[in-house]
């Protein structure tokens, strides 16, 4: 995409702990083969927070815990937590997305088996440009058809 190394590490960085506020959440609803309540999931959102909480004293060359806070919210501000929207976005948040949507996607669930990369990028088009940056997805949609492509 042209961004410069700085920004590759702190996608690098933040991809390694965007999900560290899931220790505060119960095992129970991260495994849950069934669907979650209204409840459950309200409390599997607030990893985001909490993951911010952990890491907004570490020092660092780049908004880690940010990143980590955002990693949820949607372009067009309907995501979680705080709802933000486009113009407030960190572009590394926007990356981890992204590619925290694809890995929900293409990896197996407790509560239902992998649905393969042609899925994932029909979910990513599905929200290009309103969920997802649009640049951001066209990058992950080619790199998804090339690994498709050399896996056959």
């Amino acid at each position: 995409m042209g961004w410069g190394a700085d920004c590759q590490a702190a996608v690098v960085g933040a991809s390694l702990v965007h999900d560290i506020g899931k220790i505060g959440v119960p095992v129970e609803y991260l495994t849950k083969v069934s669907k979650l309540t209204p409840l459950e999931f309200d409390v599997i959102k607030t990893h985001a927070q909490s993951g911010y909480e952990i890491l907004r004293d570490i020092k660092i060359d780049y908004p880690l815990a940010e990143i980590v806070y955002q990693h949820h919210e949607r372009v067009d501000g309907s995501g979680y937590p705080r709802g933000l929207a486009n113009g407030s976005l960190l572009k590394e948040a926007c990356i981890i997305a992204v590619a925290d949507t694809v890995d929900a996607v293409v990896n197996p669930r407790p509560y239902r088996a992998a649905l393969g990369h042609a899925k994932a990028i029909s979910v990513l088009m599905e929200g290009r440009g309103t969920a997802f940056d649009a640049e951001i997805v066209d990058a992950a949609a080619d790199i998804l058809c090339r690994e498709e492509a050399s896996a056959n």
